[in-house]
């Protein structure tokens, strides 16, 4: 396993650990008294989660590391950390289950597009529409966790319907990105069906 199979490892490993420091608070009322402590540990979990999706991109172009399991896990683990953590915030009433539902149908419906165009011999690359998409989920969560940072520490009430109200909206926007993104990979797998590539 290479450096760059092991960043992309690190950050599956990291999804539940991430889960579990976030919802002690909202699933054991014994622990809600101690929220506070999560806010630091959640944000360095979240911030080592997404240098490592870029170290392991850098790691694979810049020293030729590209490997099986990275094609394979690495669109794997990006999935498993955005569900994970957009999981934690409709436990915790800040998303819409609805609107989590279309993401959660659609990163399974890219996944399956993936497969099929391996069974084919067939790498699908990263697409401008996947890129937007992931800094819409990337900015919908940094706002859900200021949101969930802020009510944990009890500081700034003024700013917290604010931000919960932007995470909902930013989050909706996302989920529109991510069905258009659908879209395009579906087009794009149809293409290389019809044309044998």
């Amino acid at each position: 396993m290479n450096l760059a199979d092991k960043f992309t490892l690190l950050r599956i490993i990291l999804a539940p650990v991430f889960a579990v420091v976030y919802l002690l608070p909202v699933l054991l009322p014994q622990c809600a008294g101690y929220a506070a402590w999560t806010v630091a540990p959640l944000w360095i979990i979240a911030v080592i989660a997404e240098f490592t999706d870029m170290f392991d991109g850098m790691a694979a172009r810049r020293l030729n590391q590209t490997s099986d399991f990275g094609k394979l896990f690495d669109p794997f683990a990006d999935t498993i950390m955005q569900i994970t953590a957009f999981l934690c915030f409709v436990i915790a009433g800040i998303f819409p289950v609805l609107l989590f539902l279309v993401v959660l149908y659609r990163e399974f419906g890219i996944l399956l597009i993936r497969n099929f165009m391996l069974q084919r011999g067939i790498t699908m690359g990263a697409r401008i529409s996947g890129k937007v998409k992931t800094v819409t989920y990337i900015i919908a969560a940094a706002i859900a966790l200021l949101y969930t940072s802020l009510r944990r520490l009890d500081v700034f009430e003024f700013l917290q319907p604010i931000l919960g109200i932007a995470a909902v909206a930013v989050f909706a926007i996302s989920v529109l990105f991510s069905v258009l993104s659908f879209i395009d990979y579906a087009l794009v797998c149809r293409a290389a069906v019809k044309t044998g590539k």
